[in-house]
């Protein structure tokens, strides 16, 4: 292990404990931006310093530009994964933007109640689920409607990226803090107290039993799932991607989704016109026009 040479602290575009060049900048970018999607812009040189000196720091190297030539091997698949863990940002709470789970509600479930109590199938898609509390706001929406939901044909499917935020969701245990803003009637039908710590609380049976999570790259070259979904949640994600990227995105789910099927995407995202796929149907939310 080397320490950083005269030559690379000149050129360090970030002052701190290990010389970060221009150069180790862009290298990052694009194993970020291969991997995930993820367009990093030169602003950010400051945030991927301080979140990736961690690692650095626990693989004991002593320049980045050791740690840019290890991150790109084939064989650093492990590393690949903690460097997207770093520099990927998962912002969740239970119902944020809650005109999204009335709107699931008014427009998608209760339209559908006598069909799925019948028999009919329901599929949701939590397409950037980070830990669990989005397609569990999805899944205590849905008992709203269907107390009974777990004797019928209804799945929720939540996919992220990162595996350690997916072990969150399974695990449906979240601190007492996490569930500030849901009003209490609701916390005690949709809560119980974790046993093995009082400031904890676990996702109930009946939501936690219709939810499953699976990984899943967005940018990825494929999809396993077949659909059709009766609405996808996929928000706050594509902020990060670049506009061809983003309209990628957008189409790829168009196919999933049932006629009239809505995307619902975050208060910063857009679907653009340019996507005949969909039309707007409220504050960022879109519907599924044609056929196919």
């Amino acid at each position: 292990m080397t320490p950083a040479s005269t030559a690379e602290r000149r050129e360090a575009i970030v002052d701190g404990e290990f010389a970060f060049t221009n150069q180790d900048f862009k290298k990052i970018a694009a194993l970020l931006y291969g991997q995930a999607g993820i367009s990093l812009p030169e602003t950010k040189a400051t945030l991927v310093y301080s979140r990736l000196a961690k690692r650095l720091r626990a693989l004991g190297m002593k320049t980045f530009t050791e740690y840019c030539n290890f991150v790109a091997l084939e064989s650093s698949i492990d590393e690949q994964q903690e460097m997207l863990r770093a520099l990927t940002t998962n912002v969740t709470r239970f119902f944020r933007e809650p005109h999204h789970f009335d709107d699931l509600r008014a427009n998608i479930l209760e339209p559908m109640a006598d069909k799925v109590r019948s028999g009919g199938r329901l599929r949701l898609w939590s397409a950037a689920s980070s830990s669990g509390q989005e397609p569990y706001s999805m899944a205590f929406t849905v008992l709203s409607v269907w107390p009974n939901a777990a004797d019928l044909d209804i799945r929720i499917l939540g996919t992220d990226i990162d595996t350690n935020v997916l072990a969150t969701g399974r695990a449906a245990v979240y601190d007492e803090s996490l569930l500030e803003g849901i009003p209490a009637n609701a916390r005690n039908q949709y809560f119980e107290r974790d046993a093995s710590d009082r400031r904890a609380w676990r996702v109930c049976e009946a939501a936690r039993s219709l939810v499953a999570f699976r990984e899943l790259n967005l940018n990825g070259p494929s999809w396993p799932m077949k659909g059709p979904f009766d609405a996808i949640f996929c928000r706050n994600v594509v902020i990060y991607f670049d506009e061809p990227t983003q309209e990628r995105v957008w189409n790829r789910f168009a196919p999933l989704l049932v006629p009239g099927g809505k995307l619902y995407v975050g208060h910063s995202e857009r679907v653009g016109s340019s996507i005949t796929a969909f039309e707007s149907a409220g504050l960022t939310a879109y519907r599924k026009v044609g056929g196919r």
